[in-house]
């Protein structure tokens, strides 16, 4: 069963791509692998999941965050590949916690992404992995996830049509350079030249 199909049968449905939080890009392709840029927890266009894990977030709240991280990374993943199907292995993942200090559940807390990544491809949902914690996080969100899939071979999706720009008026050969429009030339002439007397 396909990661489309999976989805569908969990009863779940990605929400719209997430707007960058800064100047880049959400994901990109380099020969077969994608690189996804880090994703934090959104619920309704808006983050959730704000604070602290250990203070003011459990760490079973802090897994929720995570799991629902896995939506906006799909949904990034979907629009650069077409299809989810199109994934052929989840291959790293960075998951960083927003924790107080000396707290050491991080990896339970980025579980809660795993765990549903394997729900959603498998055993290519199986991936190598690094939790860490962070004293602070964009917007104070709890969790921010990155990782890289590996594409499999298709063609891409076709890209959007690009607005053709106006051509620029063709040039006049017989122009004078730093003059506006088209130089004044003449008529050639009907009239023969003279014959050469021998």
């Amino acid at each position: 069963m396909g990661a489309e199909a999976r989805l569908r049968e969990l009863g779940i449905e990605l929400p719209p791509v997430p707007p960058p939080m800064g100047t880049y890009v959400r994901a990109v392709r380099v020969g077969n692998l994608l690189y996804l840029a880090g994703h934090g927890p959104r619920q309704d266009g808006k983050h959730a999941y704000v604070g602290k894990v250990g203070r003011d977030l459990t760490v079973e709240e802090g897994a929720r965050a995570s799991r629902l991280v896995v939506l906006g990374l799909l949904a990034s993943t979907r629009e650069a590949l077409g299809s989810l199907d199109r994934v052929k292995r989840v291959v790293k993942v960075l998951g960083m916690v927003n924790c107080t200090e000396g707290f050491g559940d991080q990896p339970k807390v980025v579980n809660g992404f795993s765990d549903l990544m394997v729900e959603v491809f498998g055993e290519a949902g199986r991936h190598a992995r690094s939790a860490v914690g962070m004293s602070a996080l964009p917007a104070g969100i709890a969790v921010e996830i990155e990782m890289i899939v590996e594409v499999a071979s298709g063609p891409d999706p076709a890209p959007a049509a690009r607005p053709r720009s106006p051509r620029a008026p063709a040039l006049d050969p017989h122009a004078t350079p730093g003059r506006r429009g088209p130089s004044r030339t003449h008529a050639p002439s009907s009239r023969r030249p003279p014959k050469r007397r021998r």
